[in-house]
């Protein structure tokens, strides 16, 4: 149940991907370089998340902890995750950002719904 009350959170913040200053990021040193130890935030519904260099998924999102691991294969970020002990299936995912402030995933390659964070 509380998977599908982050995933519409996440789908309710989603960013449609119009003509914006948003830009793929194909490696994941460039995405390291970016994200690796940060806190990744989502506001209005407190969704905080980091990723680590080691492959570990770390946060919390509406008061349960997430935890999980990820791997970079073939140009994008697939995850698996555990959400407040509800499991939260391996995805893989279209990372863009918006200089070094935002960042975008979305899920099914960039075929599915988008969540933007901001980058603290």
């Amino acid at each position: 149940m509380k998977h599908l009350v982050l995933c519409a959170a996440l789908a309710t913040a989603a960013t449609p991907a119009l003509a914006d200053s948003y830009v793929p990021i194909k490696d994941q040193a460039t995405f390291l370089s970016l994200v690796n130890g940060k806190e990744l935030r989502n506001r209005l519904y407190g969704v905080r998340v980091s990723v680590f260099d080691n492959g570990a998924i770390q946060g919390a999102a509406l008061g349960w902890g997430i935890t999980g691991s990820w791997s970079w294969q073939d140009g994008y970020f697939c995850r698996e995750m555990n959400w407040g002990g509800d499991p939260i299936p391996y995805n893989c995912q279209l990372v863009e950002a918006r200089g070094d402030q935002q960042v975008r995933f979305t899920v099914d390659r960039g075929n599915g719904q988008s969540a933007s964070f901001r980058i603290q």
